[in-house]
């Protein structure tokens, strides 16, 4: 299988030329158990080894994307799964700014002081990791960062890679007429709950709701898009409401329910509790990834599909 190593998603789809872009290419029996992309975002990226309380590192800004495998292979070294991910990143342009091995990383003190993704999507075996950080570009200033996190057990091995895109790298990307009426369509602004597309078109997307990674709680907010909805329900007595979850292709079809389900459920719940809107008038449900709004086949269109819709359930 393969990744694509930068997410330019988001500039192909609006029309917009890329540099050539190769893709970094992992064991075909690598399977991917965690993926999370944020359009605006900081990453720090280990420089040197743990030291003095905590590890140096180069705080880098723009396109965030995080994801993990698993290679299910018994008796596999991390310099055997490194060593190839390395290549590939020298080949494509890159300098290894940073690399070290579990014990003069710092062990485990390295370990939990960097970003890890939560298990058991992936896994870090104290006695058998390696870190590698990579930079294309001016060091001090990078157009593109990757980092890899390789760690191995008796019976598999766990592949973390966070790659970054600066804001210079990609641009200011302006999304052209027929793809803004796209999103328009699908009501997939928060603005779009303002305009009472909620009423017209039957449904929006809750496109600003943040939730923490690996967890189906609600971050704190506040959210643009629930207070609009909060006051429409709050104008319209006899307005009920279905929140429904959904989530990308990354996973098993009943956990992708039982999470949609439960994200819905966390912002029922705020809406309950912060805006005073009656339990009755809210259901809560799940479609885990049975109803995509964009393709599973890019970072970009699986962030879309990682969504919450309020669905109007008045009938006129």
């Amino acid at each position: 299988m393969s990744l694509r190593l930068v997410s330019y998603a988001v500039m192909a789809a609006c029309g917009m030329a890329s540099a050539a872009l190769a893709d970094l290419v992992l064991p075909d029996v690598a399977r991917l158990t965690a993926q999370r992309d944020s359009a605006r975002d900081s990453f720090a990226a280990p420089i040197a080894v743990f030291s003095d309380g905590g590890v140096p590192s180069q705080t880098v800004e723009g396109f965030i994307e995080r994801a993990a495998w698993r290679i299910d292979t018994s008796g596999l070294t991390s310099l055997q799964v490194m060593a190839p991910l390395r290549a590939q990143l020298e080949t494509l342009g890159f300098d290894v700014a940073f690399e070290c091995v579990s014990k003069a990383c710092g062990g485990f003190d390295f370990r939990f002081a960097i970003e890890v993704l939560p298990g058991p999507n992936m896994y870090v075996n104290i006695a058998r990791y390696r870190y590698l950080t990579a930079f294309k570009g001016p060091p001090e200033q990078p157009d593109e960062t990757v980092s890899v996190l390789v760690s191995v057990t008796a019976a598999a091995a766990y592949v973390q890679i966070i790659t970054a895109v600066s804001d210079s790298a990609i641009g200011d990307v302006q999304t052209p007429p027929d793809e803004g009426a796209e999103v328009e369509g699908l009501a997939s602004t928060a603005a779009s709950v303002q305009t009472g597309d909620l009423m017209a078109r039957g449904f929006v997307i809750l496109s600003d709701l943040d939730f923490a990674l690996g967890s189906t709680d609600l971050g704190p907010g506040p959210f643009a898009s629930l207070e609009r909805l909060a006051k429409i329900m709050s104008d319209d007595a006899e307005l009920r409401v279905a929140l429904v979850g959904h989530t990308d292709m990354v996973g098993d079809l009943d956990v992708n329910i039982n999470v949609s389900r439960a994200r819905a459920r966390s912002v029922r719940a705020r809406l309950i509790e912060d805006y005073g809107i009656e339990p009755a008038r809210l259901d809560a449900e799940g479609m885990g990834y049975l109803a995509p709004v964009a393709t599973n086949a890019t970072a970009q269109g699986r962030s879309q599909n990682r969504r919450v819709e309020a669905i109007s359930l008045n009938v006129e």
